[in-house]
């Protein structure tokens, strides 16, 4: 168990605010949980889409239209830490978009499991939005990669390439090159946030273990039990918005 284990939750705060300020190679990991409190339904947390299901009830209502949906404190708070310099990479298990609307620069950021507001061309890999791609989503449906091709659907303006929507599905395979900067951005980490994922979707899952093998100072903050419960060195149970703003608040107050 780690050392760290019976600190106050405000010793929790003040411990991980100074990981954050003295790294070289900080690396936040996010999952549902951090679109939560945007309205967005998570997948097993206590009222999750798989939890539900699970239970043999219906899907969690939307609070809000997808329209209405606008990145959170958490997401505003890691715009901080890169803003500051600090946060060097982000690997995302999110398809909502949140973290580019939020300010998240496109080059320090992998969307291991797409972005629905994307699409991409299976030939040359460029991602663009509808607008870019002119896919219109009422006439050619989401354009998944199993979807059937239709005739005259837009092709990619870089290589005429068939476009696809940047989501991967259950079955598809993971963005290669969002996967392998993943990876080396998880071997270099020095300090490791994870961030409202359960970490039971595999390969993603597997992230968070070649930073703990390169000895880095991992942070679980989620809602729920997950398998690195009794790995990490600290982990908060709290609402996810909330805890960041206040890390985010001392290490400013440390950066004075």
């Amino acid at each position: 168990m780690s050392k760290y284990y019976d600190l106050s939750l405000d010793e929790k705060i003040i411990q991980i605010a100074e990981w954050i300020v003295n790294s070289k190679h900080l690396v936040a990991f996010t999952g549902a949980g951090i679109s939560t409190e945007s309205g967005i339904p998570d997948f097993r947390g206590p009222d999750g889409l798989w939890t539900r299901r699970d239970k043999g009830l219906p899907p969690p209502k939307m609070e809000k239209s997808w329209s209405e949906v606008q990145p959170n404190s958490g997401h505003l708070a890691l715009v901080e830490l890169q803003n500051k310099g600090l946060l060097k990479f982000i690997i995302s298990q999110n398809v909502d978009g949140l973290h580019l609307i939020s300010g998240i620069k496109p080059e320090l950021l992998a969307e291991l499991h797409g972005n629905s507001n994307l699409m991409v061309c299976l030939s040359c890999n460029k991602k663009m939005t509808h607008e870019e791609s002119r896919w219109d989503k009422n006439k050619w449906g989401a354009g998944y990669r199993t979807s059937p091709v239709k005739e005259s659907q837009p092709t990619c303006l870089h290589c005429k390439g068939r476009i696809i929507s940047s989501v991967v599905n259950f079955g598809d395979p993971l963005p290669e090159e969002d996967y392998w900067m993943s990876q080396q951005h998880s071997e270099l980490a020095d300090v490791y946030l994870i961030i409202g994922s359960s970490l039971v979707v595999f390969p993603a899952a597997d992230l968070p273990e070649l930073a703990r093998k390169n000895n880095a100072k991992i942070v679980l903050i989620n809602m729920g039990e997950t398998p690195y419960d009794d790995l990490v060195d600290i982990k908060i149970e709290e609402k996810i918005g909330g805890i960041i703003t206040k890390i985010i608040s001392q290490v400013k107050e440390n950066l004075e």
